[in-house]
């Protein structure tokens, strides 16, 4: 079973709702975004520690690809800095929803920046997963795009960018190190450029609902390396468009348990047409 990419494929679907559900509930109690950014990669960080040991140990020998995962690393901390604050003033479907841009993003990079060939199924699904979000924010006549929508799209960007400079390199490491890199130095990051204290810390904890955090900062570590192990067993092909049912069953859950009632039928049109979107591009 633990050599079964469809065991951490389900893993990864499980924790990235309760990562989704929870992280909304914490942004609810928030008295800082950088604050509670923070607490969570702490948090995250801890874990990653704990799983080391269950993975094998090792470090890539090559100084070139610290330099690379460095830069990276700047894109993934502003990406959960602004995250943070996106989340807190859109629905946790919602947000979902936007967080499957990096795939398109990634395209556009790769055919403008990088030469890669103009590939019509790519194409077409980044076309659908674009869709699905003008679907969600297309009311009345018009599109409506707030400064949290703004946010979670620069957010994302910020992701994608990340990942192209970042490919591949968590194959030269122990999985568990890998994340507790790309967790903890934007914890340094955050503190030196923003100058928080300790004190916003501790205050930010105490505001906290204590069980949606610790569940938000297990799970965000837990989602990031059996995602990374799944896709080191399996086929991208495959483990993509199955990871991608996150997406309806998020909204599902958000409607459930967070009382997300807006615009259900057309986020479950967009998980669909995201779901078929992924799919393509990992053709």
């Amino acid at each position: 079973m633990l050599s079964d990419w469809k065991f951490y494929v389900i893993l990864y679907i499980v924790f990235t709702i309760l990562f989704n559900q929870n992280y909304k509930i914490c942004t609810k109690y928030m008295k800082s975004s950088v604050s509670l950014t923070i607490l969570l990669e702490l948090i995250a960080s801890i874990v990653c520690i704990v799983l080391i040991p269950l993975f094998k140990f090792r470090f890539s020998k090559n100084i070139s690809v610290y330099i690379f995962i460095f830069i990276a690393i700047i894109f993934y901390t502003l990406h959960n800095r602004l995250s943070t604050v996106s989340r807190s003033g859109l629905e946790s479907s919602t947000y979902i929803i936007i967080k499957q841009l990096p795939s398109v993003f990634m395209i556009l990079i790769g055919i403008l920046f990088f030469k890669e060939p103009f590939i019509i199924t790519k194409i077409i699904g980044a076309f659908l997963i674009i869709f699905s979000n003008i679907l969600i924010f297309y009311k009345k006549g018009s599109f409506k795009i707030d400064k949290y929508v703004l946010l979670g799209i620069i957010a994302n960007i910020c992701m994608s960018i990340g990942m192209i400079i970042d490919v591949n390199y968590s194959n030269e490491f122990n999985i568990a190190i890998y994340v507790f890199f790309i967790i903890f130095v934007p914890v340094i990051i955050m503190f030196l450029v923003e100058r928080v204290r300790l004190k916003d810390i501790i205050l930010e904890y105490q505001y906290q609902d204590k069980l949606s955090l610790f569940i938000t900062g297990i799970c965000f570590s837990l989602m990031m390396v059996v995602k990374i192990k799944s896709y080191n067993l399996g086929n991208a092909s495959v483990v993509a468009p199955i990871s991608s049912l996150s997406v309806i069953l998020s909204i599902i859950f958000g409607f459930l348990f967070l009382n997300e009632k807006n615009n259900l039928i057309k986020k479950i049109i967009a998980s669909v047409f995201i779901l078929l979107g992924v799919f393509l591009i990992n053709l």
